[in-house]
């Protein structure tokens, strides 16, 4: 108790306010304006009264601010519950706790708080950065809760013996990551705050939507391939499926139905992958075409296009397989061909003109007419661009005959009105075409320039058919990438410009460092422990099995620690393993030293009580206290320490 009502020194209050700082500056961004001035105004305040050696504020002050900051937290928010809120609310504290530091438990409770911030900032984000940035909080309040303690050694010891005792839990640590029962889902997945902004594609496509997120480097989704990666004019990622049109916009259509396994036949080579999908927000699930398997909690809607039965807002992983020959649809409801051929009473007279004498010559032959739309888009010299130009009422008139300019989004647009115009069913399907190979740690990386729309037509006998317009006008988009296919002069992503390959060897080293830690520490699921604890041998785990694996596991850990720390305390302090020699043969006279006494006031009491030997117990205790708390102990002493104890025979 009388510890606990010591006095906060100087050199605490130093240690707390650093642990403070570095708890709370990662959170910045995540908390209104006027709290971060204001936390940062409580810090300098607490640094003056530390510096100047002031009196702390008086209590009913603090209270009011923290009412004051409750209140300005509720009004921000409109609660106080909940991620964002909730660490808000614990800065106000933290900040407001470093200016009542009187006593001993003050120390404590500012330090723990320091600790459920560094949490807090796993709550927002779980990078690497985070990581590293946290670990090193961790280690300074670790410091600050030794001084609190104990504020005599340097702060250089006090950060060592920091470091020891993170090290030492280091162990355990591991242990319970790996074999601490996992839950479905991030911890940090509360209800209210889990449907933060996510980028991607969109549930609706119109002129220039693609060609914008094509602008992003960000990654979409990576993928391993059991085998040899396909070619990259094989990498179509079927994504959303766009058959709805409004003049303007292509929409995904409300799913009616869903097939639990896929409703056609294989053929050809199947080819097996895992995809690490990034979050986006929608249902929908990227897959090879054509999707010969389906992952866990998914299905295939009635046009093929893979989807989950909850919103992708975590990191997701999922094995999938592909048949790029396969063929679907050749007996195809007839709901869906008369929305594969709706379009608006109006608009685009030039088109459907040409449309129309495209039926008027092959009549039903679907095949013909595919042939002639593809012989004119290739005859229009279209070019490619990321910078299409704003289009009017008539869009796909104003494209294909005026500016000639324009996206995937703009092809692929264009080209299933003209079929439709000419009776063919066709829809627009949007997704991603082709991505990277990272050398590093061979992950096909997909990124959002990845970006990509192109059609599928429906033919008698033979079901639906993908037809990239694109390709037709821009075929080194599709056999090579996005660099190789626009103008030169326009403006690339960042990380798809090709003449900086210093960039790409160090974003590949990088991407890769990115994705082990998203697939090993972030994507540690309850499947991968599962598959963990198959490989030692246990194939269905309960409770009480895994609780004595934990139990005996860490009291190895402990017993092995416990071991360490005895030999490695003998051998690196032998001037105290000679004192206690010295002290237990006064023992034995009846002169007990006590762990708390000084080498000095012990000296003096068993001197007094012991005149024979008073020299020999004086020179001793000053040759020991030179040693063990002297500034620079020279190794001779410990000789002569040494030496004069062995000698000794009260």
């Amino acid at each position: 108790m009388a510890r606990a009502s010591r006095p906060v020194s100087r050199r605490q209050a130093w240690w707390l306010l650093a642990c403070a700082i570095a708890a709370s500056a990662p959170l910045v961004q995540q908390v209104p304006l006027w709290l971060a001035l204001a936390t940062a105004s409580a810090f300098i305040w607490r640094a003056a009264l530390t510096w100047k050696h002031w009196r702390l504020p008086p209590r009913w002050l603090l209270v009011i601010l923290v009412f004051a900051g409750t209140v300005g937290v509720f009004l921000q928010y409109r609660t106080i519950l909940g991620r964002t809120p909730g660490t808000a609310l614990l800065v106000v504290f933290l900040a407001l706790k470093l200016l009542e530091l009187r006593a001993a438990r003050d120390a404590v409770a500012t330090a723990l708080l320091c600790y459920f911030l560094v949490l807090g900032q796993f709550l927002f984000t779980q990078t690497i950065p985070t990581a590293l940035l946290a670990g090193l909080t961790v280690l300074v309040t670790t410091a600050a809760l030794l001084a609190a303690s104990d504020d005599r050694p340097s702060p250089q010891e006090q950060l060592r013996r920091a470091t020891l005792l993170l090290a030492q839990a280091m162990p355990f640590m591991l242990l319970l990551f790996l074999l601490f029962p996992r839950v479905q889902g991030p911890l940090w997945g509360i209800p209210q705050d889990r449907f933060s902004a996510v980028s991607g594609l969109s549930d609706t496509m119109a002129p220039g939507s693609i060609a914008q997120l094509s602008q992003s480097d960000a990654i979409a989704f990576r993928v391993k391939f059991k085998d040899a990666v396909p070619p990259q004019s094989q990498l179509y990622w079927r994504g959303p499926v766009m058959p709805r049109f409004d003049g303007r916009s292509w929409r995904v259509a409300q799913t009616q139905g869903a097939y639990p396994e896929v409703p056609y036949a294989g053929q050809g080579a199947q080819v097996d992958y895992e995809v690490t999908l990034e979050p986006h927000g929608k249902f929908w699930l990227f897959a090879l075409e054509m999707p010969a398997s389906l992952p866990p909690d998914s299905a295939l809607t009635v046009d093929y296009q893979p989807i989950a039965r909850q919103a992708v807002r975590n990191r997701l992983r999922y094995t999938q397989s592909a048949w790029p020959e396969a063929t679907a649809g050749i007996r195809e409801a007839p709901t869906l061909l008369r929305d594969a051929l709706a379009l608006p009473k109006d608009g685009n007279p030039r088109m459907r003109a040409i449309s129309a004498g495209w039926q008027a010559e092959h009549g039903e032959n679907g095949a013909a007419i595919l042939a002639a739309a593809e012989s004119f888009f290739n005859q229009q010299l279209l070019f490619y661009t990321l910078n299409p130009p704003l289009l009017g009422p008539d869009m796909v008139d104003e494209f294909l005959f005026d500016t000639k300019r324009g996206f995937c989004e703009h092809f692929a647009a264009a080209f299933v009105f003209a079929l439709r115009a000419a009776g063919v069913p066709a829809r627009v399907v949007a997704g991603y075409q082709g991505g990277e190979v990272n050398p590093v740690d061979g992950y096909l990386e997909v990124r959002q320039y990845d970006a990509h729309a192109w059609t599928e037509v429906w033919l008698a006998g033979r079901g639906w058919v993908r037809i990239d317009p694109t390709a037709i006008s821009a075929p080194s988009r599709i056999n090579t990438n996005l660099a190789a296919a626009v103008p030169a002069g326009e403006a690339l992503p960042f990380l798809a410009r090709a003449n900086l390959p210093w960039l790409k060897e160090l974003r590949y080293r990088l991407d890769a460092v990115t994705n082990g830690w998203n697939q090993w520490v972030l994507g540690y699921n309850p499947q991968r422990q599962r598959d963990l604890l198959a490989t030692l041998g246990l194939k269905e785990p309960d409770w009480r099995s895994m609780t004595a694996i934990l139990a005996v596991l860490c009291g190895m850990v402990l017993l092995g620690l416990t071991i360490w720390i005895l030999r490695n305390r003998l051998r690196v302090d032998p001037a105290l393993a000679a004192w206690r020699r010295f002290t237990a043969r006064l023992a034995r006279r009846g002169i007990v030293w006590q762990a708390w006494e000084g080498p000095l006031d012990f000296a003096q009491r068993a001197a007094a009580e012991d005149r024979h030997h008073e020299q020999d117990i004086r020179e001793i205790a000053a040759l020991y206290a030179r040693l063990r708390y002297g500034p620079a102990p020279d190794p001779d002493d410990l000789i002569r320490l040494k030496t004069r104890i062995a000698a000794f025979r009260p």
